[in-house]
């Protein structure tokens, strides 16, 4: 029997869904998109969706073993991002 699922073009969610996928409230995926530190979203018109592959791949960045590993990515807070300058660097 032949595979019909590698065919079908991959699934959109709404904020709502995608929220609930994630364990997370509407509210935090928002704030997530509005600050840049969430999963990858399209506009579809005027609609906001995500892929399920790009919730997964955000919520994997997470992945640790134990609390002593750093793990390869950071999934980081639902704020504003500010990088730390660099040593030696002198603010102005």
């Amino acid at each position: 029997m032949p595979d019909t699922t590698a065919a079908s073009p991959p699934r959109y969610l709404r904020t709502p869904e995608a929220a609930r996928f994630l364990s997370l409230s509407g509210r935090t995926l928002e704030k997530h998109r509005t600050y840049g530190t969430g999963p990858t979203y399209r506009k579809l018109g005027g609609r906001v969706v995500y892929a399920i592959a790009d919730l997964e791949a955000w919520a994997k960045r997470g992945i640790r073993q134990s609390t002593s590993d750093s793990g390869t990515g950071t999934v980081l807070p639902a704020k504003r991002y500010v990088p730390l300058p660099y040593a030696g660097q002198v603010r102005r």
